[in-house]
């Protein structure tokens, strides 16, 4: 009886734990949401300005054609917006979650990895918001004039969901590679298992890419070839702390 007891425990401890976490990332999701949400009518502005040169020039015009497109949009904003602003919270939590006795580098690490994993959250939000969506509401204006099929009116429901998708998946790019390289510091993953894994890894960065971005090749590839190449300086960074490690132990 004592020994079902013990062994009960910890996977009780764990269950507790696990709760505790998905209650930790719902609440913190639920808040930005709501954050978001209040936000909503200056986001919604904010988003509009990479078809604010369309739309001074008179080519296009991004409006709501349904009753419900207010509420719709409002919706979009509050969960993808909340989603973008709780994500360092959240990893917070999983990685609090995944390893609960960590020594002081270990902390150290995760420490530096929400800090710079937000600040690359934050690169990958900018360079979608000045580079890739401008170019990308350029490019379909001219397939739209080149096939004699002008678009003057833009659902906003639509415009909003390219918008913020490809601000999450830019954003995704310069995050994920930290977060690999952060596993490899710790001892989870290894140069060798992120060099096996290349090809993989090419093929989900363009899945990636034709998911989260607009439908065109271009900003496919903007957003595909950099998280390729990250990929190849977190195995690097990877492989050189391997080599010190390895170092230190013959010293």
């Amino acid at each position: 009886m004592t020994g079902r007891d013990t062994r009960t425990q910890p996977l009780m401890a764990h269950l507790a734990a696990l709760r505790t976490c998905i209650i930790s990332c719902a609440a913190a999701w639920v808040a930005c949401c709501i954050a978001a949400g209040v936000f909503a009518p200056a986001i919604l502005e904010w988003l509009k300005a990479p078809a604010a040169a369309l739309e001074e020039a008179g080519r296009i015009k991004v409006e709501g054609l349904d009753l419900t497109s207010g509420f719709a949009t409002i919706l979009s904003i509050a969960m993808w917006g909340g989603l973008a602003a709780a994500a360092p919270m959240m990893a917070y939590f999983i990685l609090r979650f995944v390893f609960p006795a960590l020594s002081r580098r270990e902390k150290a690490y995760i420490l530096g990895y929400l800090v710079f994993g937000t600040m690359g959250l934050a690169a990958g939000f900018a360079l979608a918001y000045a580079q890739m969506l401008p170019m990308a509401v350029r490019f379909f204006d001219a397939i739209n004039a080149w096939v004699g099929l002008p678009v003057e009116t833009v659902r906003i429901e639509g415009y909003i969901a390219i918008i913020l998708k490809a601000m999450l998946g830019l954003g995704l790019v310069f995050h994920l590679p930290l977060m690999l390289f952060v596993l490899g510091c710790m001892g989870v993953v290894s140069s060798a298992i992120l060099r096996a894994w290349r090809r993989f890894a090419i093929v989900m960065a363009f899945f990636l890419g034709m998911v989260l971005t607009p439908p065109d090749p271009m900003s496919q590839l903007v957003m595909a070839i950099p998280l390729c190449l990250l990929y190849e300086a977190s195995i690097w960074g990877v492989w050189l702390k391997e080599r010190v490690g390895t170092r230190r132990e013959a010293a």
